[in-house]
Order: C-alpha cells, then sequence, then structure tokens
C-alpha cells in the first residue's frame, strides 16, 4: 500500500471541491515556479509542493508528455512550450485583441484571405514564431493556421519580417540571406510564394512600439495561385495602422 505522508502536500491543502488528485498534484507542480526561475530540480520540487519524489517523477513525465514541462539537458525542468501556447490564448482574450483584431478584419475583409498578427515568443536561448491573433479567409480553401499555434521562425513571410526586423546578431551570415533581409527592410515589407510550403504565399509588414521596437508582423497568407502583388499595400497599411497603437 502507498505510504501515507507524514505532512500535507500543497495540493492536499488546495484541493479543488468535487475534483481529482492527480490533477491537483500535476497542477501544483507548475504551481512551484517562482519569479526568476528558469528551471527547477527534482528536489525543489518535492520541497515546494511537499509531494515524494517518486510522485513528482511520475507527475512530471505526464507534463513532459503534454510539452507543459521540457526536461533540459542538466536534468533540470523546465515550462514547455505548451505554455508559450496558452498564453497566446490567454493573450488574444485580453485588451490589445480591441485593437489588432478589428484590423486584421478589414485586412480580410478588403483582400478576401486570411490575416494573422505573429510575434516573438522567447524560448531560453532561442525563439518561436507565434500566432497570436487571426482571422479566416471566407473561402473554402486556405491555410489552418490558429491562434496560439506555433509556426517556424526561419521560414514564411512572417518569420523573415520578425527576423529583418529584429536583432541584428540573429540575421544569417551568408550573402543569400543577408541580400534577403536587406531587401525586406529597404522596401518595409516580405512578399513570397511557396516559402514555408510550396501551396501557400504569404505577405507580411512589420508593426513597431512608440520607441521603434519590433511590436510584430502583420501578415496575409493564401494558396499560392491566388497570390495577388496587389494585396502589399494593404497589409503595409494595416501594419502602419497598428503601430499607431500598440
Amino acid at each position: 500500500m502507498p505510504r501515507k505522508a507524514q505532512t500535507e502536500s500543497v495540493s492536499d491543502l488546495n484541493a479543488a471541491p468535487g475534483g481529482a488528485a492527480a490533477v491537483d498534484r500535476a497542477l501544483s507542480l507548475l504551481s512551484a515556479f517562482r519569479a526568476g526561475d528558469e528551471a527547477l530540480t527534482l528536489a525543489q520540487f518535492a520541497e515546494r509542493t511537499q509531494l515524494y519524489k517518486s510522485t513528482v517523477l511520475r507527475l512530471l513525465a505526464s507534463l513532459e508528455h503534454a510539452r507543459l514541462i521540457r526536461r533540459q539537458d542538466d536534468g533540470r525542468y523546465a515550462l514547455g512550450m505548451e505554455i508559450a501556447r496558452l498564453h497566446g490564448l490567454y493573450a488574444a482574450s485580453q485588451s490589445l485583441d480591441r485593437i489588432v483584431l478589428p484590423v486584421l478584419r478589414a485586412l480580410a475583409a478588403d483582400t478576401g484571405e486570411s490575416a494573422a498578427y505573429h510575434v516573438r515568443q522567447d524560448q531560453g536561448e532561442s525563439w518561436v514564431r507565434l500566432c497570436q491573433f487571426r482571422v479566416d479567409s471566407s473561402h473554402v480553401v486556405r491555410d489552418h493556421v490558429r491562434a496560439g499555434d506555433l509556426l517556424p521562425n526561419d521560414r514564411g513571410a512572417g518569420a523573415r519580417v520578425l527576423i529583418a526586423f529584429g536583432p541584428e546578431a540573429e540575421r544569417p551570415r551568408g550573402a543569400k540571406e543577408r541580400k534577403l533581409y536587406d531587401a525586406i527592410r529597404a522596401q518595409g515589407y516580405c512578399a513570397l510564394v511557396g516559402d514555408r510550403t510550396a501551396e501557400l504565399a504569404g505577405i507580411s509588414a512589420p508593426v513597431f512600439h512608440a520607441d521603434g521596437r519590433l511590436a510584430a508582423a502583420v501578415t496575409l497568407t493564401m494558396p499560392a495561385h491566388r497570390y495577388d502583388a496587389a494585396y502589399i499595400e494593404p497589409v503595409r497599411a494595416a501594419a502602419k495602422d497598428l503601430s499607431a497603437q500598440v
């Protein structure tokens, strides 16, 4: 039979009425992270939750499978990429949506294509591209990215804009890539066909904070056969509109 803990765990003391004990315990591991924590050891989890290490290990395995936790090479555990996705969904429900979504809806209505707002989401020494807001095209044939999805950070018009206008040290050093990003900065947008996938085209332009820092990329995506250069100016106008507000 399982040993009975001498001290009640944090999850036992804060159990959800009518809830599941295993879920309460797993969530207590996520709650163990504090401001300034990059990663926690097994011993730290056990100390902060008052759970046996064997129990902590089983719960961590489930959280790691769900990408809520990731195990580092040094054996410590950090928050996983699913946290970033959920954060994007949460952010989409907050006040910024009242600024961004009307602009995206207008852009989608004007062009008939899908409009999105992409931001950088830092992940330790690297980063991912997060689709924070999205308004779908009314066409049956379209790409099926959703708000909260994580996308490649090195392919696609939105990614190219985030690189071109982001930290200079992160730009590729190769002559061909350097020429591409120089051109994107010079013209103020990126328009590519078949960059992320052969069947898709995208047009993207940067959104800036008032102090000139890059905030996001407004991106219009469509099937490659529906690409139209006439959509470039509406995308640039949407990005400029948002730059005055975010």
